[in-house]
């Protein structure tokens, strides 16, 4: 019996398949058995040839081609060569001002140099970063006992912009100061780590919403509403930790949300109190952010956001930037805490408020303490490969490393244009605890009303060098300035 010859799927079909068109016909013949072989062999030798560009272009061409996907570290890398990987907070500049008193030219300050502490250039390239929002933070004043006192703070954090944006510009080749998302792409398609900022608490602009359009215009993108302090806006989480009551929003705090609205900057949710989420998630019309936060189920700490705010940011479309603090990661010993119990709260800021909700605030160069295998901006991709080993998608890491962000930073953005193009103007509400300065009796003042009362509250006379009635310099004074 003749040995049967090899017939490919095409030559199975119709042998002879007439075809009117043209007077033609197709005819497919069997091939000979040695052209087969031949045939065979050739591809075999062409695949030898090939493999090994292909695995170089696995390599090279992000998306491409397939990896295994237990290699969580090549999936780390494509991730975040086509992602930027942005940190919602660092605290560096913080440490210029207490370290150096702002002087970064002298010759002693060179962060391409191995630091101490959490954060320098090389690990930032290390850790695979894309962005960071340098966080401009000055502590409550203790010494402040009204909203409206006089105080260093205002004076200090307009110090510390400056430093920032003088540390970011004297080094061109690593980081682009920016103020919109579009710049932080643009950025990162040139490999420059995009640097943006952010103030760590309302007292710093000392109960002012005129010092807040004052701070966006010198670049400022989010500002977090308390700190470990109340303020003219709002309670935090430390006085409640402390003992006192959580009123939440104040009345003017509103208004602060108002015109954080209008400006399209981030409002930051960190370090407020409970109730504060809460009044101003009900209140906001666009997405809020917390720039360093826990989820409050896996650690009660009241620093971290409690499940039903967590359903509050998915609807309000805004978002969780996960905080590294151990004291926040585990109240009961934070000495144990690893970079595992990070990826623990990340897992449960994904599974409530969304995938789409949830973002990186390390707090780190802040913190005292961090997690045993996150102890610096270098060990940003082992927390992704250990999120990828308990499940997290590509596209859900890429959510979480700046996608998110730059989404919710964007329709904050959108927002603020839309309020403004509304007729929106800037809010002019002050707190109604404030004191407002008078002046002298014989000021050129604009209306009648204001005249007679400086006669009836008896106002005073300006101090023009001590020069009294008969023409000479004298001592006594008619009312010191202080008083005035």
């Amino acid at each position: 019996m003749p040995e049967a010859v090899p017939v490919s799927l095409s030559e199975r079909l119709e042998s002879v398949n007439e075809r009117e068109d043209n007077n033609t016909a197709l005819i497919v013949h069997p091939q000979r058995r040695q052209s087969w072989v031949w045939r065979a062999l050739g591809v075999a030798g062409l695949a030898v040839l090939v493999a090994p560009l292909i695995s170089v272009a696995s390599w090279l061409v992000p998306g491409e081609a397939p990896i295994d996907p237990t290699n969580y570290a090549l999936r780390t890398r494509r991730v975040l060569q086509s992602t930027p990987l942005i940190d919602g907070h660092n605290d560096l500049p913080w440490l210029l001002r207490i370290e150096l008193q702002n002087r970064i030219y002298d010759g002693r300050f060179d962060p391409t140099q191995r630091l101490l502490g959490h954060t320098d250039i090389n690990r930032m390239k290390q850790g695979l970063m894309g962005g960071q929002f340098w966080s401009v933070h000055v502590h409550c004043d203790k010494a402040q006992k009204h909203f409206e006192d006089p105080s260093w703070l205002v004076r200090d954090t307009l110090e510390q912009i400056d430093v920032a944006k003088r540390f970011i510009a004297e080094y061109p080749d690593i980081f682009t100061y920016c103020t919109t998302p579009s710049c932080v792409r643009k950025a990162f398609k040139s490999g420059k780590i995009s640097s943006m900022l952010g103030i760590e608490g309302g007292h710093q602009l000392g109960g002012s919403i005129a010092a807040i359009r004052q701070a966006y215009d010198l670049g400022v993108r989010y500002i977090t509403t308390t700190h470990n302090c109340n303020n003219a806006w709002a309670t935090s989480a430390s006085t409640v930790a402390a003992g006192g009551e959580d009123p939440g929003l104040t009345a003017f705090g509103a208004a602060y949300v108002r015109e954080m609205n209008r400006l399209g900057m981030m409002l930051d949710l960190s370090h407020v109190s409970h109730q504060t989420m809460r009044d101003v998630l009900s209140l906001t019309q666009a997405p809020i952010i917390f720039s360093h936060s826990g989820a409050f189920s896996i650690t009660p700490h009241l620093r971290n956001v409690p499940d039903d705010v967590l359903r509050g940011v998915r609807r309000n479309g805004g978002i969780v930037m996960a905080v590294f603090v151990n004291r926040f990661l585990n109240m009961k010993d934070p000495s144990a805490v690893t970079i595992h119990d990070v990826v623990d709260h990340i897992w449960h800021l994904a599974e409530v408020a969304g995938w789409e909700h949830v973002g990186l605030g390390s707090d780190f160069s802040g913190t005292p303490h961090t997690p045993a295998g996150l102890e610096d901006v270098s060990k940003f991709p082992d927390l992704v490969e250990l999120l990828m080993a308990r499940g997290a998608t590509d596209d859900q890491i890429r959510l979480l490393v700046g996608e998110n962000l730059l989404r919710v930073w964007a329709d904050i953005e959108r927002r603020g244009q839309e309020v403004r193009a509304e007729g929106s103007r800037p809010v002019e509400d002050e707190w109604e605890g404030r004191k407002w300065h008078t002046h002298y009796r014989s000021s050129p003042y604009m209306y009648r009303s204001t005249r007679e009362r400086a006669i009836r509250e008896e106002w005073g006379e300006p101090n023009q060098f001590s020069v009294g009635k008969s023409g000479k310099h004298e001592q006594k004074v008619v009312k010191a300035d202080e008083d005035i």
